[in-house]
């Protein structure tokens, strides 16, 4: 296991929401499930207590602890995507049961919040020249689901279509 590994808190729901999260990404998989062996606020003898899984080639656990934590958007899961078919697939599985936020953001039905952002947007947002950067930071703030064709269009200073 790595020397660091994100361990996320759910209320039951710990292997139900791994299986979900390693089915959206190339390079995930489920590496270990571990039960209960005694009786505890977050499950019984024989329950899940937590699942050991790669996402995208690094590595997290999720701890079936009991109700007494959620999350908070203070934490993310920031995804790189390729293109805009990458941001509308993962966009659209985390939509079901979530909340879309701004800025590409969305909480999905388990409460885990994620950053569903093109890689053009670093590209673009890294420019030297400050108008470029301000006029895509003013449409991104416009949006929820980030658009590439959009953004793109903003940092060649071009009205939308």
């Amino acid at each position: 296991m790595s020397k660091i590994v994100p361990c996320l808190w759910f209320d039951g729901k710990a292997e139900e929401a791994a299986k979900f999260y390693v089915s959206l990404l190339p390079d995930s998989h489920i590496d270990a499930v571990l039960p209960y062996t005694v009786e505890t606020p977050g499950g019984k003898p024989g329950d899940v207590m937590s699942v050991e899984f790669t996402l995208a080639g690094l590595r997290y656990m999720a701890l079936n602890g009991g109700p007494y934590f959620q999350f908070t958007p203070a934490i993310s899961l920031f995804v790189n995507c390729a293109d805009q078919a990458e941001v509308d697939r993962l966009w659209d599985a985390l939509s079901v049961g979530g909340t879309p936020m701004q800025c590409g953001w969305i909480t999905d039905r388990y409460g885990v919040s994620w950053q569903i952002v093109p890689e053009a947007l670093g590209r673009m947002m890294m420019d030297r020249d400050p108008a470029k950067v301000r006029r895509v930071t003013e449409a991104m703030l416009k949006m929820i689901k980030l658009d590439v064709e959009t953004l793109e269009r903003a940092y060649r200073g071009q009205s939308a279509a």
